[in-house]
């Protein structure tokens, strides 16, 4: 035992909780409040004066006092005889024991206390500093207040969209249309968004790749210009490799003033979508050919992750060697495990494991791996419900692990998706339409579009919706012909519409490449197979000529 009875989280979701896997968790937000600001005072000392200041300062000095003391008495019952151990108080100060504490997660792997809202003006103030300058923290990591290794993503920023010709209420429209598209890149796991705001500090007349580059940090940012004339807008955007100002791509928005503003929605995604499409195929570009040692860090994951979704068993190969190197560069990136754990799930479920039981066991390796480094990321526990619900068919761990997900984060499309295909699994057609379609908008820009197309078509034909089922089966299978999974879909959709001629035709398709599927093990292996929809789906594989 190493005598430490708390851990705290600083960097992301805060976190103050009993050491180990089981006990209390603080978790009141001054209460967590309160530990941050003890946890980052030197000896681990406040005075009380200062605490009721920072975190009830809008109240009167015998209030606050009272409210510090209610809080310790709060924090007391939760925490029970570990209290005395961690803290202690006396009429003057608050000391926590930073012996008795162990700092969790990664610094810099998140904003410093993200989402602890405190409506003082004390804390807010210190908040700031605190995030302004993360790395007065990573000596409490042991770290020797050296930086964390920078994210294996793509950095990406949305500069303003410059007027060139219009009035001031136009320049404020290339403003939002900046701030909206970086809202919705935000929501990707395989960028790195820099924030509106920082992009904004930088805008300027003339873009200076080479400065932002400098300043931000970025390996992509999107340009581009606004012109507004006789009742006319038109929206000029470029993709910029920031290394070497190249555009990689180029787009023309235009239209009339109430119909630009009808369609923004429209441009935005357009916007989000094409850039997404484009650094992916840059980075796959880039590592065709070279050998891993000379492949960039912001380039390698994200290849990685596109090649593990692609339909060609070579490249699927290729796809665990760059994982397998991302991991090697950065072993604590929560985010990267989890991909890993993706790609055994996808191994066993596609038909491509040698040996499903050790690939299954490593699936849940890499997730468990995952959730030590960061217990509270979204993607992570999204990605171990996966594998929870395809490989072991254990359907309440995969839907606690969703709820979490979306918990903590609402916005985490990958969450949304899962959760749309196990309610489509077991026979709740309305909640896999509504989680299913709301994955979809969140998620304009993955380049794995084929597998969200797939599992919304699941999701429709569960609730009964044939012809859409099959023609967001038919348009995934356009970006992955060989998905046995989407297969299955088109099949059973064809068949609940009478055309049993085509669908015996994909159904001759799935026999040849995988001569070993059969109905039975369809049953036995899914997690649909106990339940109605599996058993409508089997009936029409049957029916299709499938043994």
């Amino acid at each position: 035992m190493d005598g430490k009875r708390i851990e705290i989280s600083l960097f992301g979701a805060c976190v103050v909780r009993a050491a180990g896997r089981s006990g209390f968790e603080i978790s009141g937000a001054k209460h967590k409040a309160l530990f941050a600001l003890l946890a980052t005072a030197p000896l681990g000392r406040r005075t009380r004066s200062f605490l009721q200041t920072m975190l009830w300062g809008t109240a009167c000095y015998d209030t606050g006092r009272q409210s510090l003391r209610r809080a310790l008495s709060d924090i007391r019952h939760v925490m029970g005889d570990a209290f005395d151990d961690v803290l202690l108080c006396t009429n003057s100060d608050v000391t926590l024991n930073l012996g008795r504490v162990r700092f969790i997660g990664r610094p810099g792997a998140g904003e410093v206390l993200e989402g602890l809202a405190i409506r003082e003006d004390g804390f807010s103030r210190w908040l700031s500093a605190q995030r302004q300058s993360p790395e007065q923290l990573y000596a409490l990591y042991s770290l020797s207040a050296q930086p964390p290794p920078a994210p294996m993503l793509p950095a990406v920023t949305v500069l303003p969209f410059r007027t060139i010709a219009g009035g001031a209420d136009h320049a404020i429209l290339g403003d939002w249309l900046a701030e909206e598209a970086c809202r919705s890149l935000s929501r990707s796991n395989l960028l790195s968004v820099i924030s509106h705001l920082s992009a904004r500090a930088l805008d300027r007349t003339i873009v200076d790749v080479a400065m932002i580059r400098t300043q931000l940090a970025v390996d992509y940012c999107v340009a581009g210009t606004l012109r507004v004339s006789g009742g006319e807008i038109a929206l000029d955007a470029d993709l910029l490799d920031a290394e070497s100002g190249r555009i990689l791509w180029t787009r023309h928005f235009s239209g009339s003033h109430d119909d630009f503003l009808g369609r923004s929605a429209d441009g935005v995604s357009e916007i989000v979508t094409s850039v997404g499409r484009a650094i992916a195929d840059d980075a796959i570009t880039h590592v065709s050919g070279r050998h891993l040692a000379n492949i960039e860090d912001h380039r390698l994951l994200l290849a990685g992750v596109d090649l593990m979704h692609r339909p060609s068993l070579r490249e699927f190969a290729r796809s665990r060697e760059l994982i397998e190197e991302a991991l090697r560069r950065a072993p604590h990136s929560a985010e990267t495990h989890a991909w890993f754990g993706k790609w055994h799930v996808l191994c066993v479920f596609n038909g491509w494991s040698t040996d499903p039981p050790k690939d299954t066991q490593r699936a849940i390796d890499c997730t468990a791996r995952a959730l030590d480094i960061s217990p509270d990321s979204s993607f992570a526990l999204s990605i171990d419900g996966f594998a929870q619900n395809n490989l072991l068919r254990r359907i309440d761990t995969a839907r606690s692990r969703y709820d979490a997900a979306l918990r903590l984060n609402p916005n985490e499309s990958i969450a949304w998706l899962l959760s749309g295909a196990l309610h489509a699994f077991t026979d709740e057609p309305d909640a896999a339409v509504f989680a299913a379609t709301k994955a979809r908008r969140l998620s304009p820009i993955d380049p794995f579009r084929y597998f969200y197309d797939s599992l919304s078509a699941s999701a429709l034909f569960a609730a009964g919706r044939y012809e859409e089922s099959l023609a967001l089966s038919e348009n995934s299978l356009r970006l992955h012909d060989r998905h046995i999974s989407t297969l299955r879909t088109k099949i059973a959709a064809l068949h609940y519409l009478d055309r049993d001629d085509e669908a015996r035709i994909v159904a001759a398709e799935i026999i040849r490449r995988h001569p070993d599927f059969t109905v039975a093990g369809y049953l036995r292996g899914h997690p649909a197979g106990e339940h109605e929809s599996g058993r409508r789906v089997a009936a029409a594989l049957q029916a299709a000529g499938i043994p």
